[in-house]
């Protein structure tokens, strides 16, 4: 049992109801969780929060596991760990050699192109090299129209859901790329659109961003053998879909209702 004496009431409330995680892929040397949104990977100096993933799913577990890639705090979706250090070496590397597939599904303001990439140089300040080369590649699965007249421009608000697909791994790359296409991703504190975030907060109160990591696809550095971990969205995801008339595009392996 979980128990976090430190934390205020609404916070831990939140955490019980995602914890224990969704395990989605487990074996001797890697587990994947299907990661909530809200939720930091590990302790960090810019925020108070005393609960992480790396933290809850160690205990959940039972043994210490190692970090593989990262999912932003507020995006949901397959995240994988290693069990030891050389298994996340060994993975990690096929992330940094580019052969790992991985995608996002996510609802956006406006109507995307069919398809498209998405070239554009972003800053990293993680490996502190200024400006590098950042490469997403996106098929528009669906559009809607709802009778929501969210600004004062138009009567009507229009969407797109769209499977984005990376090719390199910036901080906040889905996010940025389509912010600098104008068809900014739904909640999106930093890159948003300020309009629509606080319709659907106010409106609709749905206060999460809506990007979830749909599916990560490698081959397994032990055994070779192809791996592929789907991660259904959640119930607020999935509700939204229906509401801003989505859901008849979204992939089956993505809804929680076709997965349980």
């Amino acid at each position: 049992m979980f128990i976090c004496r430190k934390i205020r009431p609404l916070r831990l409330n939140f955490i019980r109801k995602m914890y224990p995680f969704n395990i989605l892929f487990s074996d001797e040397h890697y587990v994947a969780i299907n990661k909530p949104p809200g939720i930091l990977m590990h302790r960090t100096r810019i925020s108070e929060d005393n609960v992480f993933v790396v933290q809850l799913l160690r205990d959940q577990i039972g043994q210490r596991v190692y970090p593989v890639h990262r999912l932003d705090r507020a995006t949901s979706g397959v995240l994988i760990f290693g069990k030891n250090a050389e298994a996340s070496g060994r993975l990690g590397e096929q992330v940094m050699d580019k052969t790992v597939e991985k995608k996002y599904l996510t609802i956006v303001r406006g109507w995307v192109p069919e398809t498209g990439t998405v070239n554009y140089a972003l800053d990293d300040p993680d490996s502190g090299r200024g400006r590098l080369e950042a490469i997403t590649h996106f098929v528009r699965l669906g559009t809607s129209e709802i009778d929501h007249p969210i600004g004062l421009r138009h009567k009507t608000a229009r969407f797109s859901l769209v499977e984005a697909q990376l090719e390199t791994g910036r901080r906040h790359q889905i996010r940025k790329h389509f912010a600098h296409l104008n068809y900014p991703v739904i909640g999106d504190k930093r890159h948003g659109d300020v309009k629509h975030n606080s319709y659907f907060r106010d409106v609709f109160d749905l206060h999460r961003m809506f990007l979830h990591g749909l599916l990560l696809s490698f081959k397994h550095p032990y055994t070779n053998e192809p791996v592929s971990i789907y991660a259904p969205v959640d119930e607020i995801f999935e509700n939204t879909l229906h509401l801003l008339k989505l859901h008849e595009f979204c992939p089956k392996t993505a809804l929680l209702t076709f997965n349980h």
